[in-house]
């Protein structure tokens, strides 16, 4: 079902629409979890990517269709912000 909330949202991405997907909670509450699950068994992968096949997924099979991706992925904790696909996780940003 949660997995479904986020297939609505990048749905629109193959569109031309910009989606984003945001975790929210006390800590210990789940977040990372439910963004990035574990790959085996596959029924528990996460929303990201879950939603990252879906939309490269989408791009294959579209026809005369050119596609631009970008993604970031983010952490705020205690008003930091560190991109998590950065060279350096640990760097905060300004």
């Amino acid at each position: 079902q949660l997995f479904y909330l986020g297939f609505l949202r990048f749905q629109g991405v193959t569109e031309g629409y910009n989606g984003t997907i945001f975790a929210y909670g006390q800590t210990g509450s789940g977040k990372s979890f439910t963004m990035q699950g574990i790959v085996d068994p596959a029924a528990q992968k996460g929303i990201i990517p879950r939603a990252f096949e879906h939309i490269f997924e989408s791009v294959q099979c579209a026809e005369n269709a050119k596609f631009l991706l970008r993604a970031s992925y983010l952490e705020i904790y205690n008003e930091d912000i560190r991109d998590l696909l950065g060279a350096d996780t640990k760097q905060k940003l300004e």
